[in-house]
């Protein structure tokens, strides 16, 4: 049986200092895909776009900033309440949002409820997916 946890969240698209929009969001938890969360962001655009990245670096990023390159996460505050600060970086461009750290941690203790941290491992279906690549003669 997989585990589906997700929740929606209004982030804030930061577009310069002290002037952001709020930016609907959804986070996925897959136990099928254990080590990766989803965060799909509703814009302005004919289709959600879709990030997806390591639930590690999601979970450390509460507590203190992590990453390099693509996704960085940190903690911080604004305007008095805790937040968490995500910074995405593609060839299409780059955009910073901030998430209510009380509400995704809340949405992190979930995943990990349901799948614990360094147990993902025996939630990958391995052997499934070597017997589906045998059993096609790739």
């Amino acid at each position: 049986m997989h585990i589906v946890v997700e929740r929606s969240l209004d982030l804030d698209m930061v577009l310069s200092a002290g002037r952001s929009i709020p930016v609907p969001a959804r986070l996925s938890y897959r136990s099928a895909d254990p080590l990766a969360v989803h965060i799909t962001f509703h814009v302005r655009s004919d289709r959600p776009v879709t990030w997806t990245f390591a639930r590690d670096l999601l979970v450390e990023g509460v507590f203190r900033a992590v990453g390099e390159g693509d996704v960085r996460v940190f903690p911080g505050m604004e305007a008095g309440r805790a937040v968490v600060g995500v910074a995405l970086s593609s060839p299409e461009g780059r955009a910073l949002l901030r998430a209510p750290a009380g509400p995704l941690a809340q949405w992190l203790e979930r995943t990990l409820r349901a799948v614990p941290a360094g147990a993902e491992r025996g939630w990958l279906a391995l052997d499934e997916g070597l017997a589906e690549l045998l059993a096609s003669g790739a």
